[in-house]
């Protein structure tokens, strides 16, 4: 019988809490009025968490709950968000209609195919850094399943945020490039489930495709070293 997807959505929620408060994070779920600063009054969002200076909303939703209605107060709210410093928006996807998959039952990229693909990344991001944005990020979780599977981690899940959060909770990944991953994961979350991401330019994408390089480098080199 399928689960329903209220459910799978709060058991998403209650994950990710865990997840931010094992980091030190301060929660809040489902803040009222009272918990929320004056440019988010109107909003109601699943979650707000906090630790010194930084503020993170974090929505949780399934594609079978999204409707033109619900996308345009996702959008509005990831707009107030983003004007204020120190704020962050975060859209995590959860969606029981899609298949599971694993790292030993799908052949993954190879490190020459991720170097390969990045380069044909490259070029798309000059005409099109939306589909580029897309297609660069599956060669980014491509080379972190590589990366955390070359570090011996021990993954529970292989979703992306699952997997960035690890490899820097690990000091695999630096804290700068952390960052950068978790806006590039707004970014193409917004293309990917039909928002509006105006922000997203050659530049940005080529930031992106610097990292995977970079990551496959460190790789690399620790291979040599070893």
């Amino acid at each position: 019988m399928p689960i329903p997807t209220a459910n799978l959505e709060r058991e998403r929620l209650l994950k990710i809490a865990e997840e931010y408060r094992n980091k030190g994070y301060e929660i809040c779920f489902h803040p009222s009025p009272e918990d929320l600063p004056s440019f988010l009054k109107n909003y109601r969002p699943d979650m707000i968490v906090r630790r010194e200076d930084e503020a993170v909303i974090i929505e949780v939703n399934s594609r079978r709950s999204l409707n033109s209605s619900a996308g345009q107060y996702l959008q509005n709210l990831a707009q107030s968000v983003e004007q204020h410093p120190g704020w962050r928006f975060e859209l995590v996807m959860t969606n029981p209609e899609d298949v599971a998959y694993s790292s030993k039952a799908e052949s993954s990229l190879q490190e020459s195919e991720i170097e390969a693909r990045l380069q044909v990344a490259r070029q798309l991001a000059l005409q099109h850094p939306d589909s580029a944005i897309l297609y660069s990020w599956s060669l980014v979780e491509a080379t972190l399943r590589l990366v955390a599977e070359h570090e011996g981690l021990s993954l529970q899940r292989l979703d992306p945020l699952y997997l960035v959060k690890q490899l820097v909770t690990e000091g695999v990944i630096l804290r700068s490039e952390y960052q950068l991953l978790m806006d590039a994961l707004s970014l193409r979350n917004a293309i990917a489930h039909g928002f509006k991401a105006t922000e997203i330019t050659q530049e940005a994408v080529c930031e992106l495709i610097d990292v995977a390089e970079q990551l496959l480098r460190t790789l690399h080199t620790s291979v040599e070293a070893d």
